[in-house]
């Protein structure tokens, strides 16, 4: 099979043929997508908390086809994704929707499951929420925008740079900002932050008392810390998502929620957004996209 591999932090992508992967008490897929999500781009510069060995092959989410013609989408425990054939744990299949395309399949699980975990089961939206989204234009972004819609709140989204606007309100955002243009009276509920930096900094003074930040990434940079005595001052909460240490601990609730997605989108109120689809022997340049933070929604590799 052919695979893209990166032997080195900060390394080249090389685009090799490899053995075709032994289920071992796994299911094979043959990828027809590979999802590029930002914690790719922190492992290929040595800054992702678990990094994995060297030579790798990256890509923690896939859409495919199992050896008899059954439409899936999966989590591939990590790495692997970038590849023409993935071996997958069965637990970690999702049958892929009829109408979806296989790039829409690579661009779904982690995307929507780290907006609609943290919006329904530790701050809990509701119809009269008011969220505030960054980088609002990306994967997990776009994913949270309708997530919050679907559950009934008002979305203001905030993004780097004008063009990614449109794209926010096209989506159900009812406001869109560049982030230097954010009104200094906005108050809101909740915070879903994927950058981190400084602008996870300045978010505790946005929220409405019993308001939350939810931390789900740190594209811009570390967090810095926050006090309790500043928590408890402003009657506010930090909430802390990551998904795959839930799915190892408590598999059982990603799986529920899952579920629930599958309904959403199937109903209409939930659909992921490909902004840019290159097969694989444009690696390099999918990663510059992702990088670079000139993409919008998902950005897809198709083996």
């Amino acid at each position: 099979m052919r695979a893209a591999v990166i032997n080195a932090v900060d390394g080249p992508f090389e685009l090799v043929e490899l053995p075709d992967p032994l289920p071992n008490g796994k299911v094979l897929v043959r990828v027809r997508a590979a999802g590029i999500n930002f914690a790719d781009v922190l492992v290929r510069r040595g800054r992702y908390p678990q990094m994995p060995e060297f030579p790798a092959v990256l890509g923690s989410e896939i859409a495919g086809e199992l050896e008899d013609g059954t439409r899936v989408m999966a989590l591939t425990s990590g790495s692997g994704g970038y590849a023409e054939l993935a071996t997958v744990d069965r637990a970690q299949i999702v049958p892929l929707p009829d109408n979806a395309s296989f790039a829409e399949g690579a661009s779904f699980l982690i995307t929507f499951l780290s907006a609609y975990i943290p919006l329904t089961r530790q701050v809990r939206v509701r119809s009269d929420s008011t969220v505030l989204v960054y980088a609002a234009a990306g994967g997990v972004g776009t994913a949270t925008i309708q997530v919050a819609r679907a559950l009934g709140a008002r979305v203001v989204a905030a993004v780097g740079s004008a063009e990614k606007i449109e794209v926010c309100l096209e989506l159900g955002a009812e406001e869109a900002y560049v982030y230097g243009e954010l009104p200094q009276d906005l108050r809101v509920d909740v915070v879903v932050d994927p950058v981190g930096g400084e602008l996870f900094a300045g978010s505790f003074a946005r929220l409405k008392p019993l308001g939350a930040v939810v931390a789900i990434g740190s594209a811009a940079g570390a967090w810095s810390t926050i006090e309790p005595a500043r928590l408890v001052g402003r009657n506010v909460g930090l909430y802390g998502f990551y998904l795959g240490r839930l799915l190892r601990l408590e598999p059982e609730i990603v799986g529920t929620a899952v579920g629930e997605l599958l309904e959403l989108w199937q109903n209409g109120a939930l659909r992921p957004l490909v902004g840019a689809e290159l097969p694989l022997d444009q690696v390099e340049q999918a990663h510059e996209l992702v990088e670079s933070r000139r993409s919008v929604g998902k950005v897809v590799l198709a083996p």
